[in-house]
């Protein structure tokens, strides 16, 4: 082992979590969960205030945690950010959960909207696991090791399986992302990297939800929503896998979501 791969894993694991904003949402419950598990997480984000708030709390509850305001759609910032990252110790596991939520009739949708979706879903997905990737393969860990070297987990939507009005741009860049999830899964599995797409069928019980549509929470009941923790804790299970059994895509729903 060299003495870099030393220096690597004598530090606590990594946990980098892109996509972080309200502390009542998924990517801050994602970093609460991987905190929780004992890894430093380092959380990205748009809004510093956000960030702050998300990182104090953990802090307060024992972890370990940094925020890098950055936006994921550039590839300056992105590669900036990465190497904070990979200076905090060994990355581990790279969440990417930003997306751009395009919401309008096709015929109303701008080429400005519809790029803005594909910028923040797509392209930043892809140079956020370009960035993340290198480092899993870097991190000191063996690919044989039974949980391979490490993670690379992406959320997805209902949408990247099926379009409909009136996300036409949000389905088209998820559905891109969920290809590029795939690809990345072919290429870089056997160098013991376990790629994951989590598609999320259902509206989650977050702050998003709660102050857009008050009156979706209240129709779907109790346990109608995906509830955060338990969000969270698919993705510290995929995260968890032995590489002889890894898996590629899941589907989470609320138990009563048609489909």
């Amino acid at each position: 082992m060299s003495e870099s791969s030393l220096s690597l894993s004598s530090r606590a694991p990594v946990a980098w979590i892109a996509g972080v904003g309200a502390a009542a949402g998924l990517g801050a419950a994602l970093a609460r969960r991987f905190a929780e598990g004992g890894y430093t997480v380092a959380l990205t984000g748009r809004t510093p205030q956000q960030l702050e708030a998300v990182s104090a709390a953990i802090h307060e509850a024992g972890g370990r945690a940094h925020a890098f305001v950055g936006d994921v759609a550039s590839e300056a910032q992105v590669q900036g950010i990465g190497q904070r990252v990979r200076a905090l110790g060994p990355l581990s596991v790279a969440v990417f959960n930003a997306a751009s939520a395009v919401r309008a009739p096709t015929l109303e949708i701008t080429a400005e909207q519809f790029t803005q979706a594909w910028r923040t879903t797509t392209l930043g997905g892809f140079l956020f696991a370009r960035d993340a990737v290198q480092a899993l393969l870097a991190n000191g860990v063996s690919a044989q090791s039974p949980q391979g070297r490490g993670s690379l987990l992406f959320t997805g939507a209902t949408a990247a399986l099926r379009g409909k009005p009136p996300f036409a741009a949000f389905a088209a860049a998820k559905a891109g992302l969920r290809s590029l999830s795939q690809s990345l899964a072919r290429e870089f599995g056997p160098q013991g990297v376990h790629v994951a797409h989590v598609v999320i069928d259902g509206g989650i019980d977050g702050e998003r939800l709660r102050a857009g549509a008050p009156q979706r929470v209240e129709q779907a009941g109790e346990d109608g929503l995906l509830q955060l923790e338990a969000i969270a804790e698919t993705y510290w299970q995929l995260h968890a896998q032995h590489r002889s059994a890894w898996t590629q895509e899941i589907d989470l729903r609320p138990f009563k979501e048609p489909f």
